[in-house]
């Protein structure tokens, strides 16, 4: 009978579940979209040719890419009202910018012009939907890179010496669960100011204890093991011990809790925008979308609709994804 990897055996697992699929599929998808936004949503064509002579407007629309690409002579440009002979142009599916406004068109219900219609400015929410899911994802990852490092390297430290480490550790975490995360951010941010970078500092400086100890816990688990035992008959450093033979054994709880971090990093953000502490306008969020709709519920249904349900599918399927990598990884299962 032929043996299987671990990891092909973890992934089987994983994909025995439909709802697992799903959720990883939705996930997928949502990095699709939040990379590639500029291309799907945006009022610069991809090329704009004119007098036998070819520009490509879109990429000055594009992070990284538009410090090399300047057309000042199209900054005022409307390209969707261009009309003249011997002139070509292709739009994106969607030729509205997120930030674009357009008075004479507020609060327009979903059509064909507008797939999921416009707020009280007149711009567009399919556009503003798919940059703000860039938003979501940046903060949650950011977020999570910044207090899984910090969480790895206090866990690491408790669980591996013990002993007054451990406890002054151990002490220090207790302190900081103390306070309610979600109400210590709001406290930061109102002397530090709202703004894109320092949420995910916040989130991040804020978040770290659940990960250290779970980090904690398994290097309780494993530093007895003859494993490491023999590693250090065998004269290795502490870091080394520590870095490269046990913590890799001790990731599989991190990464699980990694996705369900994602979707509370995304969820945080949200509910900072929607009270006017997140990012801030006119930068497109979805907090800041559904923050808008309670002045027009009764008449624009669209603002509260679709921020929402991408916000309820977004940390649904990471929550999918946790879970399914939590049961994958069990060696119970």
């Amino acid at each position: 009978m032929k043996r299987h990897s671990l990891i092909r055996q973890i992934a089987d697992r994983f994909f025995a579940s439909k709802l697992n699929c799903l959720g990883l599929t939705a996930v997928v998808a949502l990095f699709v979209i939040a990379i590639f936004a500029p291309f799907i949503a945006n009022n610069r064509p991809y090329y704009y040719t004119e007098n036998q002579k070819t520009t490509y407007p879109i990429l000055t629309e594009v992070p990284l890419l538009n410090h090399f690409v300047s057309y000042p002579q199209y900054r005022d440009t409307d390209f969707r009202a261009l009309d003249r002979e011997g002139a070509a142009l292709l739009m994106p599916p969607i030729p509205y910018s997120p930030t674009e406004i357009d008075l004479d068109s507020t609060l327009v219900s979903p059509g064909s012009k507008h797939l999921m219609g416009t707020d009280e400015q007149g711009r567009d929410i399919a556009s503003r939907m798919i940059h703000g899911a860039q938003i979501s994802l940046s903060v949650g990852f950011v977020a999570v890179s910044i207090y899984v490092i910090i969480g790895i390297f206090i866990g690491s430290l408790a669980g591996y010496f013990g002993g007054r480490i451990d406890m002054v550790i151990s002490r220090l975490m207790e302190v900081v669960m103390c306070f309610p995360t979600f109400f210590l951010i709001l406290a930061v941010l109102g002397f530090i100011g709202p703004s894109l970078f320092n949420i995910m500092v916040v989130i991040g400086l804020t978040s770290w204890t659940g990960i250290a100890r779970l980090v904690r816990g398994e290097f309780l688990r494993l530093r007895g093991q003859e494993f490491v035992l023999g590693i250090k008959a065998l004269g290795a450093s502490t870091p080394r011990i520590i870095f490269k033979h046990i913590l890799p054994n001790a990731f599989s709880p991190v990464m699980v809790a990694i996705t369900f971090g994602i979707a509370s990093a995304i969820l945080i953000e949200s509910s900072l925008s929607f009270l006017g502490f997140g990012v801030q306008p006119p930068t497109p969020s979805w907090g800041d979308i559904l923050s808008q709709s309670r002045e027009f519920m009764d008449i624009a249904w669209w603002l509260m609709f679709f921020p929402g349900a991408a916000i309820f599918v977004t940390i649904l399927s990471f929550n999918l994804v946790g879970e399914g990598l939590r049961d994958a990884l069990d060696p119970k299962t």
